[in-house]
């Protein structure tokens, strides 16, 4: 099994687990791998260091400051300090890019499982609904930037937020 991390061109940093590097390069090269946030296709393979046990297996005492609090500390440690070392901020940014990442993801499975897909009519849809035309409830679809200006111009709130499909399937 190959676990690698992998990067869309937008930056969006995600895990991928492949039989081997072959099936990675296959996958790759048919654009089957695809980033689960925007849905880009132009992922790459990030470099990855050796795992090197670098502590002791058995826990630390836990010193001030560096109490845990799921995960996170509440700076570098004594020897992040001493080394001058930016390491523990890299990891601590870095988790918070993948919740945030996740947290993103989520709401946008709320979304989709939540309103209807009205597809090119949203503008029409949206429109209808405002004036009492159609039952309320929450819709989602594509509209052009003049439809959403048209919109937001005749009082009714629009946002845009483009869900990949990586959303609209179920989580494997």
């Amino acid at each position: 099994m190959l676990v690698v991390d992998l990067c869309c061109t937008q930056g969006h940093v995600f895990e991928g687990w492949f039989g081997s590097a072959d099936d990675l390069a296959r996958q790759q090269a048919e654009r089957l791998v695809q980033c689960p946030v925007c849905g880009d296709a132009e992922v790459r393979r990030l470099p990855s260091a050796s795992h090197i046990q670098t502590r002791s297996a058995a826990p630390a005492a836990e010193t001030p400051g560096t109490a845990s609090r799921g995960g996170m500390t509440d700076g570098p440690s004594e020897a992040d300090r001493a080394s001058g070392s930016g390491e523990g901020d890299a990891a601590r940014a870095q988790a918070l890019l993948a919740h945030v990442q996740r947290v993103w993801m989520e709401a946008a499975r709320h979304i989709v499982a939540n309103t209807e897909d009205v597809g090119e009519r949203f503008a029409d849809e949206a429109r209808a609904i405002h004036h009492g035309d159609a039952p309320e409830r929450g819709i989602r679809g594509q509209a052009t930037p003049e439809q959403r200006a048209e919109l937001r111009e005749e009082g009714i709130e629009v946002m845009s937020m483009p869900l990949p499909d990586a959303v609209k399937k179920p989580v494997h």
